[in-house]
């Protein structure tokens, strides 16, 4: 790691503009996560287009402020209004909630901002640390190499997301699918694209990713979101206790660690590492009846690991170019829309934004504990604003973002074609972030497949004879075949179980 290159990212995120855009996307992200079933990805993927006209390092530290904002301000919902705005804020109801419920509605909130200050600020000063060294072992990275871990990656996305895994792997491949429309890049033979010059250049990421994630979850949302909303809790005594910081105090650590392993992994993510740390708390309390009547580790835990997953998974972006969720698909996207390829050459060829990003993350946590609590007011009377109201401005604005971006109507077919299938998607249980993802990884995948199969004259068998992919591949059976080992172990113990239950 390079001091010089680190104090210059400070001295990137410090200038105006960029902290005023890492303000913008952090208060942008509470807002986010406070609304329930919108999404950082969603959002984010409605705001592409306003990122043309900003600098890389500025949109980046823009978007990237908007994902882990929307971790705490999902918080603020679930502890006051028992809505969890953000998936990974589902966990924190059961205690955040039980505690609003006995008066200590502030000691909830914080709790969860401390515990997400310190799960993202431990997150970071990782990520400082591991970011280049990764970096450095991908430099030895292939075409057989970016194969493996392309087909990897989009094996654990499909297989570790929290949706039923068969639908996962469908998504997926329908993704792959969608990625060789147009014209093939080896041949210039055209594919998939039915005579339609609009589709020879293949399909633009922008109207996958608005339609998906903008157009589908707002049709998905006004279909949900019929009840009414219960009037918020007091908030009163902030700051928590001597005692409530003993004794979250593990949690937090545990939680920030748990997150931080759990956010690298593809497939990971926020909403893993919530469960995840609640989990290996209420296992490891002496009295876990306590969990969901009001312990306040069962705030501090979710909230903490969700910050700190949110941090890390910008490891496998920035580093190895391998988004690590959907959200993460979207930032990569932003960063091809800026013509910055995401990878271990970032490092070197653009320090700027690499450290730019990673430092305005240390800015960005430190504007969250200070503004969390006195915008709570404000956020609770949005979360008020009828969904009929919110969702034809969050349409308007999707459709003129995604025509801005290359001034064609096709675009806007597109964004509602792709949001009629995200809402199709989600009525029938299938989740858009694989399909996005393998989107993304498809491109990849098919030109390293072919340059590896160039190089190794048509031998199938190099991929295995070269250590990194050799792994990468052993790494991908075995994803493969867990779920079919997991299966047979199951099988065979049930009529074990039932023998002993009838002696």
């Amino acid at each position: 790691m390079d001091p010089s290159a680190v104090v210059e990212g400070f001295s990137v995120v410090l200038e105006p503009t960029n902290l005023l855009f890492c303000l913008v996307g952090v208060v942008v992200g509470m807002l986010v996560g406070v609304l329930p079933g919108l999404g950082p990805a969603a959002t984010i993927a409605i705001l592409l287009p306003i990122t043309f006209g900003l600098e890389p390092v500025t949109a980046i530290i823009m978007l990237a402020g908007i994902f882990y904002g929307a971790q705490y301000g999902g918080t603020i919902t679930s502890v006051l209004l028992r809505l969890p705005g953000e998936a990974s804020s589902v966990v924190t109801v059961f205690d955040g909630h039980a505690l609003a419920r006995h008066g200590r509605a502030g000691t909830a909130l914080g709790i969860a901002a401390i515990g997400s200050f310190v799960g993202g600020t431990v997150s970071v000063v990782a990520l400082s640390l591991l970011a280049p060294l990764v970096a450095g072992f991908a430099l030895d990275f292939g075409p057989p190499e970016y194969t493996a871990l392309a087909l990897l990656g989009i094996l654990l996305v499909s297989t570790v997301s929290s949706g039923h895994r068969l639908k996962a792997l469908v998504a997926a491949c329908a993704g792959l699918l969608l990625a060789t429309v147009g014209r093939d890049s080896f041949t210039g033979a055209a594919r998939f694209t039915f005579d339609n010059l609009s589709l020879a250049d293949g399909i633009d990421f922008v109207p996958i990713a608005m339609g998906l994630f903008g157009l589908g979850e707002v049709l998905h949302n006004l279909e949900q979101r019929h009840r009414a909303v219960q009037a918020p809790a007091r908030v009163t005594d902030v700051w928590p206790s001597r005692a409530d910081l003993r004794a979250s105090s593990g949690a937090i650590g545990r939680g920030s660690v748990i997150g931080f392993l759990l956010g690298v992994l593809p497939g990971g993510g926020a909403t893993i590492a919530s469960l995840a740390g609640y989990a290996v708390e209420k296992r490891r309390a002496k009295e876990p009846e306590r969990f969901g009547r009001g312990a306040v580790e069962g705030v501090a835990a979710p909230e903490t690991a969700n910050n700190a997953a949110a941090t890390s998974s910008f490891i496998p972006l920035l580093t190895l170019g391998i988004p690590a969720n959907a959200t993460m698909a979207v930032i990569f996207g932003a960063l091809l829309i800026q013509g910055v390829s995401p990878g271990p050459q970032l490092v070197t060829q653009h320090p700027d934004l690499f450290w730019g990003v990673i430092n305005s993350m240390y800015v960005g946590n430190v504007l969250l504990l200070i503004m969390s609590i006195p915008l709570v007011g404000l956020f609770v009377r949005i979360v008020r604003v009828r969904a009929t109201i919110l969702a034809p401005i969050t349409v308007l604005i999707t459709l003129i973002g995604v025509y801005t971006v290359g001034n064609d109507v096709f675009d806007i077919v597109l964004v509602i074609v792709f949001g009629a299938l995200g809402y199709l998607m989600k009525k029938l249980g299938f989740e858009p972030g694989p399909l996005v993802l393998a989107f993304v990884l498809g491109s990849l995948l098919e030109d390293s497949l072919r340059r590896s199969l160039i190089i190794f004259d048509g031998d199938a068998t190099g991929f295995v004879t070269r250590p990194i992919s050799g792994t990468l591949l052993a790494a991908f059976v075995v994803v493969a075949l867990l779920p079919l080992v997991r299966a047979l172990v199951a099988r065979r113990r049930s009529p074990a179980a039932e023998l002993a239950q009838q002696r």
